[in-house]
């Protein structure tokens, strides 16, 4: 069976989530949004640098995310912190709350994008990265980026 190809069109990426994490599950969550939220995401006005989700009550909530007010809106913008809903299966619910509350893992917006004009938020369980970690990612990247330099100048 042939998978489907959706169009995405990405409105955030949360890069510092890669450097002080380590990713070792994602899913796809729908997210509650009000129309103007959904304007400005439209325009790419969102932020996920500092967000994070919690499980409560059954329900997934992501915190700290920031959506800029619509310019075009009035009195009835919104507040650009408040706290979203995430809409998951009940299933995977349970199964990110479990992961949540094991020692040292956390759920972390990665991404925010568009997909079929549904807006839509990949999630990821990531276990917190030691200082020693984090200089050595940046250690494997920039020896990547070298050999790749070195690669390019012979050809």
């Amino acid at each position: 069976m042939a998978k489907r190809q959706y169009s995405e069109k990405v409105i955030a990426l949360n890069k510092t989530a890669r450097v002080n994490y380590f990713i070792e599950d994602t899913c796809e969550a729908g997210i509650v949004l009000l129309g103007t939220e959904v304007k400005s995401l439209r325009e790419g006005r969102a932020h996920l640098k500092d967000s994070y989700a919690l499980v409560r009550e059954g329900e997934v909530f992501v915190h700290e995310m920031h959506i800029s007010p619509y310019s075009h809106g009035n009195r009835l913008n919104h507040d650009p912190l408040r706290v979203r809903k995430l809409l998951l299966h009940k299933r995977e619910i349970k199964r990110l709350y479990g992961k949540s509350r094991e020692r040292g893992l956390a759920l972390i917006p990665l991404k925010l994008y568009f997909r079929e004009g549904k807006v839509k938020l990949e999630l990821g369980i990531g276990r917190g990265k030691k200082l020693y970690d984090k200089r050595e990612s940046l250690k494997v990247k920039a020896d990547r980026r070298d050999m790749e330099r070195g690669l390019r100048r012979k050809e």
